[in-house]
Parts: C-alpha cells; structure tokens; sequence
C-alpha cells in the first residue's frame, strides 16, 4: 500500500506558473483560465503544508481546515482522556495503527504510565527527526495491515485503530479486524468517519491511492456480527458516560470491540 507520487509538490517545484507570463496587460483572462490557476494555488498551498511536516498533527490539522476534512488520527488524541476513563489499566501497553501514528504515539508516550507502539499501513516518504527515531527503535513500524500483524497474540492490552480501515474493501477488511483482535488482550477501539463527511481528496489520492470509503454505523455493526467480532458494551458504556461529564462530542465514530478469547 504505497503513496503515490505527490503531485501538488511537482507543482510548486516549478517556481512559475505556466502561461502567465505569456498573457497580455491589457487581455481579460478566460474564466477556464482563471479557474486553472485557482486549482494551481490549492496545489500549492498543500504542497507547502505538507513540506517537511513530517506527520505533524498540526500540519494535518491545517490540511484538514483547507479541506473541510476530519482526521480521525487527531480525534485519537482528543480522546485519550476519555479513554482512559472509560478502559483504565488496559491503556497501560498501547497499539496504535493508523495513518500519523507517530504523532499519536507521542502523544500516548505522555501520558502517565503508558507504553505505545505504532504501525503505520503507508510508506514514510516524509518523517522528521522524532518519527524517524521511533522508527529506528522499532517503536513504530510500516506494515501492510492486510497482512498479518508483525506481533505475538495479546501483545498489547489495548489497540486502537484510526482512519485506515476506511481505505480498506471489506475483502481485506475480513482479515485485518480479526488480526486486531488477536493482537490484543483488553479490546479493540476504532474510530472511523462519519457517513457524508468530507475529507481532504487530494491529500487523500496522494497518500492512500484512494479515498475513504465511509461507513454508516449500522454498517459496521452487521460487519462486526459477519466476522464473529463482538462488541463490547461495558467500555462503550463507560466511554459514553465519560464523554457526557467531559462534554466530548466525538467528530468520528468510535466502535469498542472485545478481544479473541
């Protein structure tokens, strides 16, 4: 699963836009024209948010405010307070999978009494000094998440998974979600986007080959009930309770899974 090539880059590397200096002073530019170079400036302001980010959760937010998108990777973040309420000692060994784990990973790292790991399912063309170091450390991983997870059976208590299985077709989708399970000991938390929410489509044809496919609730529900995966509704319950006290209103939906027993 690699990105493909960054075209919004290619763009501004050029230092000109094309045709304009070609234009007459006194010529009205067409609308088409006028449109193109529109498209243009997008191209280039993306392309300069993403220079040298890294996987900055600001950076990504900023991208998302362009686009009108959510990243359900910064909605981890947002969450973690509400999570540990809701699962208590079982945020103690952390899995995060997701696009912008290192982010996510150093942000559990923070926490009090909280070892994290990462996998990251898209190739790192981009990484700063601190997510390449968790790299080095074997911290963070890439790994194609339709494959089998590079870990033993309940190696962590909690994994928790953000935005990549809603690039996945439910084919890939019956192999990765058991695998979740498997790797954990405590339960599984996915947060996946809303029905109708827009995300930023060219960040996401750059980066994920395509663009997210996102799944009503009742959807991922009969899902969950075809691949024997059982929800687990005294964390849901907490974690609903804890988001009432802290008036946390989630921008993606988040499933609480049992593990394989």
């Amino acid at each position: 699963m690699s990105r493909r090539p960054n075209t919004s880059r290619r763009l501004g590397d050029g230092g000109s836009i094309p045709f304009v200096g070609s234009l007459h002073p006194k010529a009205r530019p067409s609308p088409s024209l006028s449109v193109g170079l529109l498209v243009v400036g997008a191209f280039l302001i993306i392309g300069y948010l993403y220079h040298g980010s890294g996987g900055r959760s600001a950076d990504i937010d900023a991208l998302n405010r362009l686009e009108g998108g959510a990243s359900c990777a910064l909605e981890v973040q947002r969450a973690l307070p509400i999570l540990k309420k809701a699962y208590g000692d079982s945020m103690h060994k952390v899995l995060h999978v997701g696009p912008e784990t290192c982010s996510v990973v150093s942000k559990l790292l923070k926490e009090e009494d909280t070892e994290a790991w990462g996998i990251e399912p898209y190739d790192l063309e981009e990484a700063d000094g601190y997510c390449k170091s968790l790299l080095r450390k074997g911290i963070v991983r890439v790994a194609d998440i339709k494959f089998p997870l590079p870990y033993r059976a309940k190696s962590f208590s909690l994994v928790i998974v953000s935005d990549a299985l809603d690039y996945l077709s439910p084919k890939y989708l019956n192999r990765t979600l058991p695998e979740l399970a498997r790797v954990s000991a405590d339960g599984v938390v996915i947060l996946s986007g809303f029905p109708g929410q827009q995300r930023a489509k060219v960040a996401e044809l750059a980066k994920f080959g395509r663009p997210a496919k996102l799944r009503s609730s009742s959807w991922w529900i009969r899902f969950f009930v075809q691949t024997s995966l059982e929800e687990n509704e005294a964390a849901a319950k907490k974690f609903e309770q804890a988001a009432a006290k802290k008036s946390y209103k989630p921008s993606c939906q988040v499933f609480h899974l049992k593990s394989f027993q």
